[in-house]
């Protein structure tokens, strides 16, 4: 649960620069805000405990290599999305925000594909 927050608190840093202006002049206290030139450093560090706290959950769940590889390839996203992250291009802050979809996909399938690797072999079938 905790992995899922600090993943939340990233991505929605990144979708708060697109209407940062707007946020201060009504007065809404967005991280985006709070955080201004330094967001990636936020951003880098709110990943990063999500990756650790992601990698504790699957060790504890007897997770296998199939699990692990999906969590790399998430972990490529986000290290991506921190490399990139243009706190004044609202286009790519859109778009690095969208791109949470295809590695919580990435993620998904690697946690999936494990899962039924170990229904197959506790059932015999390897």
């Amino acid at each position: 649960f905790a992995g899922s927050v600090c993943w939340v608190f990233g991505y929605d840093t990144i979708y708060a620069h697109q209407d940062r202006e707007d946020d201060a002049i009504v007065g809404v206290r967005s991280t985006a805000l709070l955080f201004g030139r330094r967001s990636w450093i936020a951003l880098a560090l709110s990943y990063g405990a999500t990756l650790i706290l992601f990698a504790m959950a699957l060790a504890s769940a007897g997770a296998g290599l199939l699990a692990a590889l999906g969590l790399a390839i998430f972990g490529g996203y986000l290290f991506i999305q921190v490399k990139r992250l243009d706190i004044d291009d609202p286009d790519r802050c859109l778009a690095l925000f969208k791109s949470n979809r295809d590695a919580g996909l990435v993620l998904f399938a690697g946690l999936a594909l494990d899962a039924a690797l170990q229904h197959a072999v506790a059932i015999g079938l390897f």
